[in-house]
């Protein structure tokens, strides 16, 4: 776990986040007035790609919110290791405390997936913005409840889809949030977050490229045809895309349509 104090000892001029520049699409939702009451307390940070943020039954005592191109997903953890992801973060919203008051043990782990810039806060300094705006208390319950949806979307999405739904609904939700068509990705990671045999996964991406929806090389994944990939994908990507929409409609995705 990365403690704040950390963090503002190596920020430095050129990893400042700006939020001009480098906008959390969650916090720029917020009016001017409630966003002051977190400002003074905002850390611009960069994170790495597979820095662990907290491990399942740590106190969460940062609260993360990613920027545009950054991207981390929260894993739940078996008791020989292995981790499946529950849920995608990205510049949409914030990974932490961002409910719960008081003591905050986390269940999953909190891990970096694609590095860049975020916001960092003190979840003890957003605890008490929370009680003087009742927007930015608002804001992030409508956010946790979007988030309960993702979770409870990607139970069914592993029961009832195949593989290749599975990997083109994760890909969508990726290019989503990093906005950008490249983005780096492992096979093993992709396997890992799926609960599935890297072999399938190699299969699939194959099917993929081949039929030119993405170009895969050397660990990097473009995405080529995203009307494609949104057909190839299952019905759980634009389920969790409305819920989130209707909740949050000001920080609804950009169109990615191409």
């Amino acid at each position: 776990m990365a403690p704040l104090e950390s963090l503002k000892s190596t920020a430095s001029a050129s990893t400042v986040v700006n939020d001009r520049l480098c906008a959390s699409r969650l916090l720029s939702a917020l009016q001017v007035a409630d966003r002051q009451h977190i400002r003074p307390y905002l850390v611009g940070c960069q994170l790495k790609r597979n820095q662990v943020l907290f491990e399942p039954g740590e106190d969460v005592v940062t609260t993360y919110f990613p920027c545009r191109g950054t991207m981390g997903s929260l894993l739940v953890v078996s008791s020989d290791g292995r981790e499946v992801e529950a849920a995608t973060v990205g510049y949409e919203g914030a990974i932490g405390g961002i409910v719960s008051a008081g003591h905050k043990p986390a269940y999953a782990r909190a891990l970096v997936q694609i590095g860049g810039p975020a916001f960092a806060i003190d979840t003890a300094k957003l605890e008490e913005a929370k009680h003087r705006s009742p927007m930015l208390r608002d804001l992030l319950y409508r956010y946790a409840d979007s988030l309960l949806a993702q979770m409870m979307q990607s139970v069914a999405c592993n029961a009832l889809h195949s593989a290749e739904a599975r990997c083109s609904r994760w890909l969508l939700a990726t290019h989503d949030r990093v906005d950008r068509p490249s983005f780096p990705l492992t096979q093993e990671a992709l396997a890992e977050m799926l609960g599935i045999q890297r072999t399938t996964v190699t299969a699939v991406a194959k099917a993929l490229q081949e039929r030119g929806l993405i170009r895969y090389v050397r660990g990097q994944v473009e995405i080529v045809n995203r009307t494609g990939l949104e057909r190839a994908a299952c019905e759980c990507y634009e389920s969790v895309e409305r819920h989130f929409s209707r909740l949050l409609p000001a920080v609804s995705a950009p169109d990615q349509s191409a």
